[in-house]
């Protein structure tokens, strides 16, 4: 059952840009990282390693062809789903040009961690909007409405897109199962402060 967005315009649109640019933040801390991507970025990167272009540039691309599977889970995309489609990717290449590479492993953990919670938190963020949920999430919205958990509907899509990115060459690492573990979670806690929600305005 989908949960109404409350709050005026101006806070949705916040919580949307707001969640978006958290996210791009995490995908730059956990590229940074150099201890394993998350399983969508191995996926990114496994494309971008094919194609000579950035991680953000397959993360627009990607984030456009995933949509196709919406027909099937009859999901409908919002401003949201078009903000997240053009805005990730490039708030995801800004961060990976502008944050240092760590030089010690306790950093990279660090960045590791901290990405881990952005992500979850920019999830709950951007689709308690009600403005649509990303390309990727809509799938999980869409799994929702079938009956799923979030946890599992989120773990579901994290395994798919990591098996396909290491086929293509994406790297894995310790941080790639911290994230596979954590993230349903995570986004589940963060859920109970900005429910979900599958209507679009």
């Amino acid at each position: 059952m989908s949960v109404p967005a409350v709050g005026s315009l101006p806070i949705r649109l916040l919580r949307l840009y707001g969640g978006l640019a958290l996210y791009g933040l995490g995908i730059g801390l956990q590229v940074e990282s150099g201890v394993g991507n998350s399983p969508w970025d191995v996926f990114h990167q496994g494309v971008a390693l094919r194609t000579g272009l950035t991680i953000g540039t397959i993360i627009i691309a990607v984030g456009a062809l995933v949509m196709l599977l919406w027909i099937p889970l009859k999901q409908k995309p919002g401003i949201g789903t078009i903000s997240n489609v053009v805005f990730l990717g490039l708030f995801a290449d800004a961060a990976i040009w502008l944050l240092p590479t760590p030089g010690h492993w306790a950093l990279s953990w660090t960045y590791l961690l901290i990405a881990v919670v952005a992500i979850a938190l920019a999830t709950a963020l951007y689709i308690s909007a009600g403005m649509g949920p990303g390309p990727r999430d809509g799938i999980m919205t869409g799994l929702m409405r079938l009956g799923l958990s979030v946890r599992l509907g989120r773990f579901l899509i994290e395994i798919t897109a990591l098996g396909v990115g290491w086929l293509l060459g994406g790297t894995l690492g310790l941080g790639t199962l911290v994230f596979a573990l954590a993230i349903g979670p995570l986004t589940q806690l963060f859920t109970r402060w900005f429910p979900l929600t599958t209507e679009t305005p």
